[in-house]
């Protein structure tokens, strides 16, 4: 019998998870596997879900947000497990799920993670640590950090929209130096989002990026006066594409490797949960994981 490791965030989004574990272990059991599950808790480190793991292993399935295979990705890679994923989106934020093109119906997700061969794509890395979606720093985004467990679970992606509201009252700029080999860039910015994946509270901004070209989309929001940023603050809303404020107002470009230092007091975001501090080497790992359930045709 294949065995597989099922590793579960009880807490993620409204505990979808809970009510459907029976489903889930009913569908490994019908297709001749025997899922071993992981409760992961915050008494325990993440690492301790692997300590049976082995290459018997077909694939590690995990269930939760964009935080819990973050938390997940970063325990494999300092164990230095090289088995595929599969992943069952149920968080709040579920936005690599998205780039994937991964089903939220937990039926449908399955079959395809059983039905399908592993596909290499990319991650990224923040000094020392792997994010799957985007890395961030400035304004907005240690909004999932800051949001009370209970409420996040109670009112879900509203409560996010209710914290980013309340940050939106504040505009402050953070002076920021960037280099690459494609922008060189020293000077105030609102908001800087490095992007493997394509999308941050669901709005898709970095519409460019690809899972599996080897490179990272950098998108920074430069400091500019209240009354030129509220035009494009609604544009990013809308999902418009950014190429009409490209080298304006934001810095749209792909890297394979970037080096960002600040001056001020600044808390980075990784996948929701708090990132290294600066200064921050970024840079893209080409083909850094394996993710079953991607059809050739969503990639």
């Amino acid at each position: 019998m294949k065995k597989v490791k099922l590793i579960y965030n009880p807490n993620s989004g409204e505990k979808k998870i809970l009510s459907n574990l029976d489903i889930i272990i009913e569908l490994y059991q019908e297709k001749n596997y025997l899922l071993i599950p992981y409760r992961l808790t915050i008494k325990e480190p993440v690492k301790n879900a692997f300590k049976e793991v082995d290459s018997s292993y077909e694939h590690i399935l995990i269930a939760g947000g964009d935080g819990t295979v973050d938390l997940v990705v970063n325990a494999m890679k300092e164990l230095d497990i090289k088995i595929p994923i599969g992943i069952l989106p149920t968080g709040t934020a579920n936005d690599f799920s998205n780039a994937l093109q991964i089903s939220f119906d937990i039926k449908e997700a399955i079959n395809e993670i059983i039905n399908s061969k592993p596909k290499k794509i990319d991650i990224g890395k923040v000094n020392n640590k792997y994010f799957i979606n985007v890395a961030s720093a400035g304004m907005f985004t240690d909004v999932s950090q800051r949001i009370n467990t209970d409420l996040k679970n109670s009112f879900g992606r509203i409560s996010y929209y209710i914290k980013g509201i309340e940050e939106a009252l504040y505009m402050r700029k953070f002076k920021i130096k960037v280099s690459s080999e494609e922008m060189y860039y020293d000077g105030d910015m609102y908001l800087m989002l490095i992007f493997n994946g394509k999308t941050a509270g669901n709005i898709n901004l970095a519409y460019k990026a690809e899972i599996d070209d080897g490179y990272l989309d950098v998108i920074i929001f430069k400091g500019m006066p209240i009354p030129k940023s509220i035009p494009v603050l609604i544009s990013v809303l809308r999902g418009d594409y950014l190429d009409q404020y490209n080298g304006n107002e934001i810095l749209y470009f792909k890297t394979k490797k970037v080096h960002i230092e600040c001056e001020d007091s600044l808390i980075t975001d990784i996948d929701g949960e708090k990132g290294p501090d600066f200064p921050l080497n970024i840079e893209c790992i080409k083909d850094g994981i394996e993710v079953m359930g991607i059809c050739s045709e969503k990639s």
